[in-house]
C-alpha cells in the first residue's frame, strides 16, 4: 500500500527530502494536498541535486505529486468508479483516482451526477453496476452516497467534501449526513479524504482477490 505524504503543512524542502528517501527505498512517491507553487519548488530542489529521484510529476486536478511512471492498470484486480456531485468536488475525486492509479487499479471518473440532477445519475446506472466498488464524493448535504447505496449493491464509500454555503460548515454537514444515512452498509471517510477512500477500496478489492484464490 503506497503511503501518502501529506504535503499541505510540509515545506518544499521537507517534501523533497522525503521524496529522496522513498525513491532510495524503491517506493512510489505520492504527495497529496500540494499547491502548484509548492510543487514547482519541490521539483526545483530535486533538479538541483545529483542524487535526485525520478522526475516528479504534478497532477493539478488532484493537487498531488508522484514520481516516475505509475504502474499500468490491471483490470483483473478490479474496477472502481469515482463519482462526484459536481466539478467543485473534482480535487478530492481526482486524488482518489490518482491514489488508485498508484496501485495499478483501473478507476473511472464520473462528474456532475449529484442529486440536483438526479436524472444524470439514473442514466448511468447500467454502467455503474459494472464497477466493483463505488467512491462517491459530495459536498453540500452529502446525499449522493446514500442514493447510490440505495440503488446499487456494490460497496459504496462516501467522501464528504468541504464545499457548500454557511451551515455546510466546511464539509461537516455532508459528513454528518453520510454518517446518519439510512442506507445500510455505507462506509464513510473523513472530509476531503480522497486518498483514504481509495485505500478503503483497495482493501476491499484485495480481500476479494484473496477469496478468489482460495
Amino acid at each position: 500500500m503506497v503511503e501518502a505524504v501529506w504535503g499541505e503543512h510540509k515545506s518544499a524542502e521537507q517534501i523533497a527530502a522525503i521524496a529522496r528517501t522513498l525513491e532510495a527505498a524503491g517506493e512510489i512517491v505520492l504527495a497529496t494536498r500540494v499547491s502548484a507553487e509548492k510543487a514547482a519548488a519541490v521539483q526545483a530542489l530535486l533538479a538541483a541535486t545529483p542524487e535526485q529521484p525520478q522526475a516528479l510529476r504534478y497532477h493539478p486536478e488532484a493537487r498531488c505529486l508522484t514520481s516516475g511512471r505509475l504502474p499500468d492498470p490491471m483490470p483483473e484486480r478490479g474496477r472502481v468508479t469515482v463519482l462526484a456531485g459536481g466539478t467543485s468536488d473534482l480535487a478530492v475525486a481526482a486524488e482518489a483516482r490518482l491514489a488508485l492509479g498508484c496501485h495499478g487499479l483501473q478507476a473511472d471518473l464520473l462528474l456532475d451526477v449529484g442529486v440536483a440532477g438526479l436524472h444524470r445519475l439514473l442514466d448511468r446506472l447500467d454502467t455503474l453496476a459494472e464497477a466493483d466498488v463505488l467512491i462517491a464524493c459530495a459536498g453540500m448535504e452529502g446525499a449522493l452516497p446514500t442514493v447510490l447505496a440505495g440503488l446499487l449493491p456494490q460497496p459504496v464509500i462516501g467522501v464528504p467534501v468541504s464545499v457548500g454555503y454557511g451551515v455546510s460548515a466546511g464539509g461537516l454537514a455532508a459528513l454528518h449526513g453520510m454518517l446518519a444515512s439510512c442506507a445500510p452498509g455505507l462506509s464513510v471517510v473523513n472530509v476531503d479524504n480522497g486518498y483514504g477512500a481509495a485505500m478503503a477500496a483497495l482493501r476491499i478489492l484485495r480481500r476479494d482477490a484473496g477469496r478468489d484464490r482460495r
